[in-house]
């Protein structure tokens, strides 16, 4: 590290005001800012101070924050694999830096997994820690190369190969720098730090980005651009389709998590779930968990996992940052393969989103899911209109008793589950379709509060439901300029 150069004046000389300027200016150039410039928004400034604090690179912390999370805590909602926060602290079966991070920081649990400034001060003690496990010295934790390991365990992974491509994942964003806006609007900047990363241990480990590194022998991967990785065998079901059980349809799913962070928990017993391939965001690369010829945990629904093949793509439902042109064209190019190979067709009623599978209370892959431009790659042409209908949206039950247009911009549906006694209402857009864009439902029952949906999303707003078997409802949605509101109605 540069010494700071220190300007001396003898306590003799008698500084005339050119002398005074001058001086300030040599010292407003020549003393280093301080650890949290004013220039930082809130978030960055967070990350400045937990790095000076536990003394790690701050834009490796950065990055190994991006690489998790994107930078978007998610409002304290958990990942997939119970991670918290922007950088994505851990409470699960067999992984608890969450807690960890409470006992080195003395932060309240609560706080690590909401507040951004607590979990990003979290995952710096951590990170730090494990450091500290390997024996880094003040002289070693410069070099920020050397942490390459310590990342590395910070992710957890019980693979080595899996380990190294958490890792690798990190540093590639450090050499290559990025720039990240948070939900909140801040705009982050990670210039291009070319590392050369000291693996220590992980040199040798299996590197999945290599084609000639793949394993293929007797677990050989049914799609010939795909890396095999096998699930942890608690994690799907051995079977023998297509002779057991016809595959008829594909499944599109969003991992709530990171590309490596998903591969190392399907390879995790405790987690009770797979899928057949997972999909990573930046180049669409892709790992096969499953063979096609096993049932994969996937859907919720027995039935849609003995007759589906399960794809998983990096990312969460309400980040759009994650999907990506390479992700779309590549999974595209898998879904072709899969569909020529047990004859399934190419169309949404058997290439369906996991919120289609009946039963399911997940929304996968999302509103910002862009199923026009995928089904586009999937089949060469495709429509313009939405993918989406109501019944989907609203889900297993529910039938359209009316409707409104909101001019030309979408059209606003009531809908009614004779089974349960709930109405629900979705607005679908017609134009603007994958572009966020502000849209509404809402759904009053007599006598009780409204419940509204509004946002910007890029193809509908909704469901809201709400139990309104003999009662009137008043209903409606908005959606470019146009508004519909309904009178009480719909009683009985």
């Amino acid at each position: 590290m540069t010494e700071p150069l220190i300007v001396r004046v003898s306590r003799r000389t008698a500084l005339t005001a050119v002398g005074v300027v001058t001086l300030l200016l040599c010292l407003a150039w020549l003393v280093p800012a301080g650890p949290a410039s004013a220039a930082e928004g809130p978030l960055a400034a967070a990350f400045t101070r937990a790095a000076a604090a536990h003394d790690v690179p701050r834009d490796l912390l950065v990055a190994l924050a991006y690489a998790e999370t994107h930078l978007d805590g998610h409002g304290g909602r958990p990942s997939a694999s119970g991670g918290y926060g922007v950088a994505h602290l851990v409470s699960n079966p067999t992984a608890h830096t969450l807690e960890e991070a409470a006992r080195l920081t003395g932060a309240p649990v609560a706080s690590l997994k909401a507040d951004d400034a607590a979990n990003v001060a979290g995952a710096a003690a951590v990170l730090r820690a494990r450091a500290d496990a390997l024996g880094l010295d003040a002289a070693a934790r410069a070099d920020t190369g050397r942490w390459y390991t310590a990342v590395a365990r910070y992710g957890g992974a019980s693979a080595p190969e899996v380990a190294r491509l958490y890792a690798d994942a990190v540093y590639d964003l450090l050499s290559a720098g990025f720039t990240a806006r948070t939900p909140a609007g801040e705009t982050i900047i990670v210039a291009a730090h070319p590392v050369n990363p000291d693996r220590g241990a992980l040199a040798g480990a299996r590197d999945l980005d290599r084609p000639e590194n793949r394993t293929l022998a007797a677990a050989a991967v049914d799609y010939p651009g795909a890396t095999w990785v096998a699930a942890s065998s608690a994690n799907y079901a051995v079977s023998d389709r297509p002779a057991s059980d016809a595959i008829d349809r594909i499944v599109i799913h969003v991992t709530q998590g990171s590309y490596a962070g998903t591969i190392s928990w399907f390879q995790n017993p405790a987690a009770q779930v797979s899928a057949h391939y997972v999909v990573r965001s930046s180049d669409g690369a892709i790992t096969q968990m499953v063979r096609e010829k096993d049932r994969a945990w996937h859907a919720g629904n027995s039935d849609y996992n003995h007759h589906s093949i399960g794809i998983e793509h990096e990312g969460y439902v309400d980040d759009a940052s994650w999907f990506t042109d390479a992700m779309y064209r590549s999974s595209a190019a898998l879904v072709r393969s899969i569909a020529a190979r047990y004859g399934i067709p190419k169309d949404r009623s058997h290439i369906v989103g996991h919120y289609q599978v009946p039963g399911s209370d997940h929304t996968d892959p999302g509103p910002y899911w862009d199923w026009n431009r995928y089904m586009q790659y999937v089949t060469g042409g495709g429509g313009t209109g939405n993918p989406y209908t109501p019944e989907q949206v609203c889900g297993t039950g529910y039938s359209v008793i009316d409707s409104a247009a909101l001019g030309t911009a979408g059209t606003v549906y009531l809908l009614y589950n004779s089974g349960n006694g709930y109405n629900c209402v979705v607005t679908l857009k017609k134009t603007s379709l994958g572009t966020a864009t502000a849209t509404s439902a809402y759904l009053e029952v007599q006598g009780k509060t409204r419940v509204t949906d509004s946002g910007d999303y890029g193809y509908y707003a909704g469901p809201v439901q709400a139990a309104a078997a003999d009662k009137c409802v008043k209903w409606g949605g908005k959606a470019g300029s146009s508004t519909y509101d309904s009178p009480f109605e719909h009683c009985g």
